[in-house]
């Protein structure tokens, strides 16, 4: 059998209505370098680490199957190191949180914030140890 490469997760895929305010966010607020994409292009791409994360517009007259990507929880968690300051940060720059930081059974943290277009993503703090 030949061996073959284990796959990685190359990018993330995230939908919004409107790309200016998401722009903003993504770059300004939550510091993500922009590295590719323009606003008349339909999509950014930013730089979050060891992955991309593509930030698409989804047109008003799209089908309602593109319409329902837009404003849901993603799964998407960004990791920090102290997530009690960072949700301070990112509260005190009008960043809506669902709730404060919670331990959860597993032993981490997590605190889930929403984009400008309503898109539920997490900050998410491990274990030390």
């Amino acid at each position: 059998m030949v061996s073959i490469a284990p796959m990685r997760l190359s990018a993330v895929r995230l939908f919004v209505r409107e790309l200016e305010p998401a722009a903003r966010f993504y770059d300004a607020v939550l510091g993500l370098p922009r590295t590719a994409g323009d606003l008349a292009w339909g999509y950014l791409v930013f730089d979050a680490g060891s992955v991309e994360l593509v930030v698409e517009a989804v047109a008003a007259d799209a089908p309602g199957e593109d319409q329902v990507l837009v404003g849901r929880f993603t799964g998407v968690s960004f990791e920090v190191d102290d997530i009690v300051a960072r949700h301070a940060c990112l509260r005190d720059q009008g960043v809506e949180f669902i709730g404060a930081p919670e331990l959860q059974p597993w032993g981490g943290v997590l605190a889930t914030f929403l984009d400008p277009a309503g898109n539920g993503l997490q900050l998410v703090q491990r274990p030390h140890g």
